[in-house]
């Protein structure tokens, strides 16, 4: 039986895949899909309607208009990193640790 950790890794392994198809790689509207089914309170919380676009244009290295598997990571890890340091944050106002 898969621990926590690598059911969570499976889980992150295969979600490129589940938006992207058999492409494999995410197009700017993949990468927005993404975004609003898997991180809606992002979206929600973004004052800048071009989010998505500025999102894409960090991940696009190359410029070709899609993002691959480590640039799918890089925003994840990102997010992450950023939901961590609000949660720090949030939880020091609140007294805890």
């Amino acid at each position: 039986m898969p621990s926590q950790m690598e059911h969570a890794m499976e889980t992150m392994m295969f979600m490129p895949y589940k938006f992207a198809g058999d492409k494999g790689y995410l197009t700017k509207e993949d990468l927005r899909v993404v975004v609003e089914k898997e991180f809606p309170g992002f979206l929600e919380k973004q004052k800048d309607p071009l989010a998505v676009d500025k999102i894409m244009k960090d991940l696009d290295q190359c410029r070709v208009g899609r993002v691959g598997f480590q640039g799918f990571f890089s925003l994840i890890v990102g997010l992450t990193i950023a939901f961590n340091d609000y949660f720090v944050v949030h939880m020091k106002q609140k007294g805890r640790k």
